[in-house]
């Protein structure tokens, strides 16, 4: 570790953000599993096709039992590709049947694989929330970070998705877009870059999508792999220190987040 690195704990009191309380449970996230039908370099849970870690049926049952006796209003589900865990579509109409807002994180190409080609009309069946990840507008650098012919296939479906009315300016379908770097390198302003995005996808595609979300990559998983590899993970912790925002801190997702994960671990 870099030595003469700030504590975040540290920074959090330079900030007057201590103490670090959590403020109540708005969201109740489920982490089904590995299984992706992509490997990414920079998955930080080390997802891919031949992982086998799936959420078992008695953790998700208890999920079940939980969100029925809670008010927690809004269900995440994530992955892994979580659509390919065999109870995906249980989860989601079991939390619509309560009443539950639904946002699944999805890759996009999954929904060109077989046995999942009616993903986007189950999602707009049940009223799902799409967080997409798109590496880039351009086909080179996201087929850089997740293989050969995946921009092509990413852009398909966000066609898809336009024409069953997610991300239309009329439309209360939420299509929501996720970057984070390729590299080494921090996202720019997320406000800037929502601008660049709507902007070439429109032009070049006719596509359209609510909002983006920048996150930074973390030092874990294939990303902290990558970056033991080439050297640089004392300079990018170095750099994420330094990086500090106090708005951000405060908003981080342990405040208002429970996550489970396919263990069945509480976070």
């Amino acid at each position: 570790m870099t030595e003469n690195i700030v504590p975040f704990e540290e920074s959090l009191k330079r900030s007057g953000l201590l103490p670090f309380r959590a403020i109540g449970i708005e969201i109740f996230q489920m982490n089904l599993g590995k299984l992706c039908n992509q490997a990414c370099k920079h998955c930080h849970v080390s997802a891919g096709p031949k992982r086998t870690e799936l959420m078992p049926d008695d953790i998700v049952e208890e999920c079940i039992s939980l969100l029925e006796r809670s008010d927690i209003p809004l269900v995440d589900i994530t992955g892994g590709a979580p659509e390919m865990h065999p109870r995906y579509r249980h989860i989601v109409e079991r939390a619509r049947e309560m009443g539950k807002k639904v946002l699944t994180r999805c890759n996009l190409t999954i929904c060109l694989e077989k046995g999942y080609e009616d993903l986007p009309e189950f999602y707009k069946k049940t009223g799902t929330a799409v967080v997409a990840s798109l590496p880039y507008f351009r086909k080179e650098e996201t087929d850089r970070t997740r293989g050969r012919g995946t921009f092509e296939k990413s852009i398909k479906v966000l066609k898809k998705l336009n024409d069953l009315g997610y991300g239309m300016a009329d439309s209360r379908l939420e299509l929501d877009l996720v970057y984070n770097p390729s590299g080494i390198y921090f996202p720019p302003p997320q406000a800037t870059l929502e601008i660049d995005f709507k902007r070439e996808l429109r032009k070049r595609f006719d596509i359209e999508f609510t909002s983006l979300f920048t996150i930074f990559n973390m030092p874990i998983g294939r990303f902290a792999d990558y970056l033991q590899r080439t050297r640089n993970f004392d300079s990018y912790m170095k750099r994420l220190v330094d990086a500090y925002n106090p708005t951000a801190a405060h908003n981080v997702m342990c405040r208002n987040t429970i996550s489970i994960d396919w263990r069945g671990y509480l976070y």
